[in-house]
């Protein structure tokens, strides 16, 4: 009589490499979150047309999100921290998609500003728990990497709104066009809550791939140190190093994000036709994120030191952005393009070590909380420059093509001075011989 063999219901069989799955997961989260966040950008030139905007006014609804968001991800980041990564992004892109859904009831200026601002609010927990999340489920050799994996959902994400929101609004118009990232989020959620749990209690992991995780991340947590305060991650040159990586470069990000179809309308270059030059810069930024990522893990694989393999792609991020200055003595639209992409390239991969220096220089329970951080510095930057930019466009549309120009020196300027500030800011201190803070 055969003997019949135990179930192994029980113990489903684990998933290769799940970790690269958890960051597939956390990619598609951003790529939801870009798609949610561009429906109004891209939309813009008509909704202005619609509804009488100004520059200065669609400047404001941009800066109602920006409000929120900014405040959001510090207050975000410290909450993550105190949540947990799995029910922290359950309720923050449960909140934004019932939003985007609701976004379709706006009927002027003030009821977008309105939804902007929640909008906003819901979103900012995207970057520090993504940042968190990659600090519970990679070593530090690969954190640039998974950083460049969820980072680059941002333009994917952009590349792919315009072909998915378009025609949506020429056949529906524009209030199906914004419950549809809605939807998209709610499917998110149906995966998140079944596939992210911590390496320790993971259905799914091989035991191999566990203790490769834990064994890292459980040597960074043996000093047993308090948690940090806020006040206590401010007095530290290393918090105020990840602060300026942000708040110096993505103002130019979100320059280019939300103005970049009005700035080729500005050029003379009809929106039908720069259809696909729209979604190049977001293709370049995506190449970027994995570059950044990728060769600063090679170099730490052949021997660099993890602060210097950082900070060489901080320099060719700071100085490839100055290409957006070149921009001002041409209106061709495949010379903008190229540029615009080399730009975005450039600060793509700045921006990935941007997004992985709070894994690499913070322990666990403050990842998040300084991740937040320098996603508020970055976005009252984003709110300075879209005030700036909405002023400077109206008080110069005499100018025609040169509408923008000024904006664009500064947009390749401010990144160079950022870099500048990283390498002097983020080194090893005092701080990390009290392990406050980790070794770069």
């Amino acid at each position: 009589m055969a003997v019949e063999k135990p179930s192994n219901s029980a113990h489903p069989r684990p998933i290769p490499s799940l970790r690269w799955w958890i960051g597939g997961i956390l990619f598609a989260s951003t790529v939801i979150n870009y798609i949610d966040r561009q429906t109004l950008s891209i939309l813009a030139p008509f909704l202005k047309q619609d509804y009488h905007w100004t520059n200065v006014d669609y400047a404001n609804i941009a800066i109602a999100f920006r409000i929120a968001y900014s405040v959001g991800q510090t207050v975000c980041g410290r909450v993550m921290d105190r949540v947990g990564t799995r029910r922290g992004l359950t309720i923050s892109v449960t909140w934004y998609s019932i939003v985007s859904v609701l976004t379709s009831l706006a009927n002027g200026l003030s009821s977008f500003a309105l939804f902007r601002f929640l909008l906003g609010a819901g979103e900012s927990a995207n970057w520090p728990g993504a940042s968190k999340a990659v600090s519970e489920w990679f070593p530090k050799r690969e954190r640039g990497l998974a950083a460049a994996l969820y980072d680059s959902g941002s333009s994917v994400g952009g590349a792919i709104a315009p072909f998915l929101i378009l025609p949506v609004y020429l056949r529906w118009g524009w209030r199906i066009a914004f419950i549809i990232p809605g939807l998209l989020g709610f499917l998110w959620l149906m995966v998140w809550r079944r596939m992210y749990h911590l390496p320790q209690d993971h259905p799914r992991i091989s035991d191999a791939e566990r203790q490769m995780i834990l064994a890292e991340t459980q040597e960074a947590q043996t000093a047993g140190k308090p948690r940090l305060r806020w006040r206590d991650l401010l007095k530290l040159p290393q918090t105020w190093g990840t602060i300026i990586s942000k708040a110096l470069t993505d103002p130019v990000w979100f320059f280019i994000t939300d103005w970049f179809p009005i700035y080729l309308v500005a050029k003379g270059i009809s929106l039908k036709s720069g259809l696909l030059a729209v979604w190049v810069p977001f293709l370049a930024a995506d190449l970027g994120n994995f570059f950044g990522g990728g060769v600063s893990g090679y170099l730490i694989r052949r021997g660099w030191s993890l602060g210097a393999a950082r900070k060489a792609l901080v320099v060719f991020g700071g100085v490839g952005v100055l290409l957006l200055i070149p921009t001002i003595f041409t209106a061709n639209l495949y010379l903008i393009t190229l540029l615009f992409a080399l730009a975005t390239f450039s600060y793509a991969s700045f921006s990935t070590i941007a997004n992985v220096l709070p894994t690499d220089l913070y322990h666990s329970d403050a990842v998040a909380s300084v991740s937040g951080l320098s996603g508020t510095g970055a976005g009252i930057g984003t709110i300075i420059a879209f005030e700036l930019i909405g002023h400077l466009s109206d008080a110069r549309q005499a100018s025609a093509v040169h509408s923008f120009d000024p904006i664009v020196i500064a947009a390749g300027l401010i990144p160079f001075v950022g870099m500048v500030l990283v390498l002097l800011l983020v080194r090893n201190t005092r701080a990390t011989d009290q392990g406050l803070v980790r070794r770069i």
